[in-house]
């Protein structure tokens, strides 16, 4: 079990990286972004709630070594610390997924405060403070899905980070996701909103992902990420490597991006907190 103890607490800022589309670099922008904030000295936890374990994996767990994960902790059969294992990368820790989280929405039916249970940990306390307040970001990797599982992730979060595609239905499942957390506002948590949208796999070649772009900042306007991440090979490459891209390749640019997208969250979470 990591010690977590020997440094003061952080600021605590829960972001659920989330958006029910597969395929739009979610896990991308979990791990990347993760990393990056590490890298600027922040202690980072990045917790895996998807069944298929992809940030784990991108972060050098495989599941054979996975003997505590996620589930564990949601079911009750171990605590958040007992479950966080700390990565090759200095500042960041992982909380891992596992396969067994795909039977939640059924085994958790019956529990009136099933949608809490990810907030609970976090705020449970734990060698004289709760885990949450030792990191200073958590970014939780929520599944491809608006499932029991992505609203425990909202319920626990200060707010909501979208990756969004930059191809032709990229919008059409947005609207759904901000019902989501409407619903969550309304009934779960009414602190939560959408800290940020960032524009993912765009290709600057393609006069269409400019389009979509350029459409997506007009609806939304300032809630939009300046920073968009390019369609880059190695950012595709590096999880089977087991790393994160800004390890794999520090200077491709998509590594580059997501250290802009980086300097932006924490620029962001300065104003939130001033404000």
């Amino acid at each position: 079990m990591t010690s977590f103890t020997d440094r003061p607490g952080g600021q605590g800022r829960v972001f659920a990286v989330a958006n029910q589309k597969g395929g739009v670099g979610k896990t991308t922008t979990a791990i990347n972004l993760g990393t990056a904030l590490a890298a600027a000295d922040h202690r980072t936890l990045v917790i895996d709630l998807d069944p298929q374990g992809n940030a784990s994996t991108g972060l050098n767990s495989p599941a054979e070594d996975r003997d505590l994960t996620t589930y564990d902790a949601l079911a009750g059969d171990a605590s958040l610390p007992e479950i966080v294992v700390p990565t090759d990368i200095r500042n960041l820790f992982l909380a891992p997924g596992s396969v067994d989280l795909s039977g939640v929405d059924v085994e958790f039916v019956d529990d009136p405060d099933r949608a809490h249970r990810l907030k609970t940990l976090l705020n449970t306390p734990f060698e004289d403070h709760d885990l949450r307040s030792y990191f200073d970001y958590v970014l939780v990797d929520c599944p491809p899905s608006l499932n029991l599982l992505t609203v425990n992730a909202m319920t626990a979060a200060d707010a909501v980070i979208v990756p969004l595609q930059c191809e032709f239905f990229a919008l059409e499942g947005l609207s759904q996701l901000l019902g989501t957390v409407k619903r969550v506002q309304q009934g779960l948590n009414p602190d939560l909103r959408i800290e940020g949208i960032v524009l993912t796999m765009h290709d600057q070649r393609n006069r269409l992902s400019s389009q979509v772009a350029e459409d997506v900042r007009t609806n939304l306007g300032e809630i939009v990420y300046s920073t968009v991440i390019p369609r880059n090979v190695r950012l595709s490459e590096a999880p089977s490597h087991a790393l994160p891209a800004l390890i794999y390749d520090p200077k491709c640019a998509g590594s580059q991006a997501y250290i802009e997208l980086a300097a932006e969250v924490r620029q962001r979470s300065q104003t939130d907190q001033a404000a």
